[in-house]
């Protein structure tokens, strides 16, 4: 076995409490997803403020666009992420370096791929979603910029998911908090003064993200001791690409799944005429800051059971999974009424004039929706469990379930019964679903044995090589 991994900012969660553990890194990383999301709320902000309510149901009605196509590259981050805290857990250094090393190669191929199929299909993607007339040129616009970004914002999500697997969720909090000051200079620089309009929004955000994903390299070859991103080596592993691809595939498909029902029920929204998707859209902004505890505790889940499952610590596992439900519940409890209370001081913010269609609209979401984001915060919780102890296809199939048969026919049934306002019903509805699937699966227990990265010493490095693990444990679980 190689020697313990030098650690100066991550965290091994395979010795401690597990509540304090899974406090320690989802704050930073609730902290830094604040930040981010603050990228796409800046924008409406300034847009709508400076611009107008076009401009602000523009922005905000390409959102599902832009999560399509990252999360078609989201699977090799959370399946990188399994691995390298699997491998970590396991205390493999010379494993951790050949996944990083592995991955980054791949994504720098499937950036160019992306960027380019978004870019040609543009104007199919904005009809599909029914985007009005009035405001398709200002979604194309800003689709199109952000389209252009998309190398340094995929970057962005790798270093992440490296620095999460080796349990560091502090230093690109640093990093990304740099950037959302530029991205705020920016926009109000080049909206406000140079009245760019949502193009300016949408280079802001471009160059912000590229400063965070520099900073991020950066920070691991000269900050996290025996780790490096070094892009121009021979070191390359078909065995653990391909681990990363069936450990990330189907978490990328969970997500298009997400996207794909986001679009249809977009489509109803846009359906409905400006007011309506800027209420809306304002919503789901506000809504994404209550949502952001759910996928730090999510991200906390996943890294804690792939490193006690990397050290063969099954009895860890159950009391982290119990102790992110109670530390989800409690946040809900907490953040649920207030985010309702203040919802049209909220909504408010995104408007250069107080709008009561639009402010209506928005409540509309957020009565039905915000109170029920702690059944969503079991549902990611439990999913991001199953999925670290190394199986993901389950959990994509609970999204299915969820999100395509159940939320995406309740929304167009409720808005033909019972009107517009009620398609939110949907929302919780779907989730109720999923939730009942994935306790089902989770309390059978047949996720148990399904991490492929098993770390015996008959597959240590001495042995077998950099890779070996990888390739013989998928072929002794095909036995």
């Amino acid at each position: 076995m190689s020697k313990k991994i030098a650690r100066r900012t991550s965290l091994d969660m395979t010795e401690g409490n597990p509540t304090s553990l899974l406090l320690k890194f989802a704050v930073p990383l609730l902290l830094g997803n604040f930040l981010q999301q603050t990228y796409n709320i800046v924008d409406s902000l300034v847009v709508g403020n400076y611009v107008g309510k076009e401009a602000l149901g523009a922005v905000g009605s390409v959102m599902p666009v832009t999560f399509l196509f990252i999360s078609l590259f989201m699977g090799l981050a959370i399946g990188s992420t399994v691995i390298i805290a699997q491998y970590f857990g396991a205390k493999d250094k010379r494993n951790v370096q050949l996944t990083i090393e592995t991955i980054y190669k791949a994504y720098v191929v499937m950036s160019i791929v992306i960027t380019a199929l978004s870019l040609f299909f543009i104007n199919d993607l904005l009809h599909l979603m029914g985007v009005p007339e009035d405001i398709f040129d200002f979604a194309k616009t800003y689709l199109s910029i952000i389209f252009l970004g998309y190398f340094a914002l995929f970057g962005y999500n790798v270093n992440n998911s490296i620095l999460q697997g080796v349990g560091d969720t502090i230093s690109s909090l640093y990093y990304l908090a740099i950037a959302v000051v530029i991205n705020i200079v920016l926009d109000l620089l080049f909206v406000g003064y140079f009245s760019w309009g949502v193009a300016g929004a949408a280079y802001a955000t471009v160059i912000a993200n590229f400063c965070s994903f520099v900073f991020g390299v950066w920070h691991i070859n000269k900050r996290e001791d025996g780790v490096r991103v070094r892009l121009f080596t021979k070191n390359f592993s078909g065995p653990i690409l391909r681990e990363a691809y069936r450990l990330g595939i189907p978490a990328g498909l969970q997500n298009v799944i997400f996207s794909v029902g986001m679009l249809a029920v977009v489509r109803l929204v846009n359906s409905y005429g400006t007011n309506f998707i800027a209420g809306y859209n304002a919503a789901i902004k506000i809504d994404g800051l209550a949502f952001l505890p759910i996928t730090s505790y999510a991200s906390a889940t996943t890294a804690y059971v792939g490193q006690n499952i990397g050290a063969n610590r099954m009895d860890r596992v159950r009391k982290g999974v119990r102790a992110a439900l109670r530390i989800n519940f409690v946040t809900a409890a907490i953040l649920a009424p207030l985010v309702v209370f203040m919802g049209p001081k909220l909504l408010s913010l995104f408007l250069d004039q107080y709008d009561p269609e639009v402010i209506a609209a928005g409540m509309a979401y957020l009565w039905r929706v915000v109170p029920f984001l702690w059944a969503l915060g079991f549902l990611f919780i439990i999913n991001s469990a199953i999925r670290g102890a190394g199986s993901s296809l389950m959990p994509m199939l609970i999204t299915f379930f969820g999100l395509i048969l159940g939320r995406v026919p309740l929304a167009y049934g409720l808005n033909h019964y019972f009107g517009r306002d009620n398609i939110f019903w949907s929302w919780p509805l779907g989730w109720a679903l999923a939730l009942v699937i994935a306790i089902t699966y989770y309390l059978s227990g047949r996720w148990h044995n399904k991490s492929r990265l098993q770390f015996s010493p008959e597959l240590s490095n001495e042995k077998h090589g950099s890779a070996a693990g990888v390739e013989t444990c998928a072929d002794a679980d095909s036995k």
